[in-house]
């Protein structure tokens, strides 16, 4: 497993800290965990917004997320800008 550096700003350490106490992690983990959660949540708000565009099919963005295609429509459903074209559906049931 390839290591990682950075330098975080003093608010951000006491941040950590709390969150270290909190869940009760070492510091390796607790990194781990955020960091995974941050590119989860990444990955979910490029595939809203490249399906949201047009640019991708329902299932596609849903695989993009790592999602099930009933979970991303879930989150389509949740999200201000996406929203679902005669396209999209067509596309989908093609794949599907």
């Amino acid at each position: 497993m390839p290591t990682i550096s950075t330098r975080v700003p003093d608010d951000l350490e006491a941040e950590l800290e709390a969150y270290l106490e909190s869940e009760r992690l070492d510091r390796s983990t607790a990194v781990r965990k955020l960091l995974s959660e941050g590119l989860d949540e990444w990955r979910t708000e490029r595939a809203l917004e490249r399906f949201a565009n047009g640019e991708v099919s329902l299932a596609k963005a849903a695989d993009l997320a790592g999602v099930s295609v009933w979970e991303f429509a879930d989150l389509v459903e949740g999200a201000d800008d996406a929203w679902v074209s005669a396209d999209h559906l067509e596309a989908d049931l093609d794949e599907l």
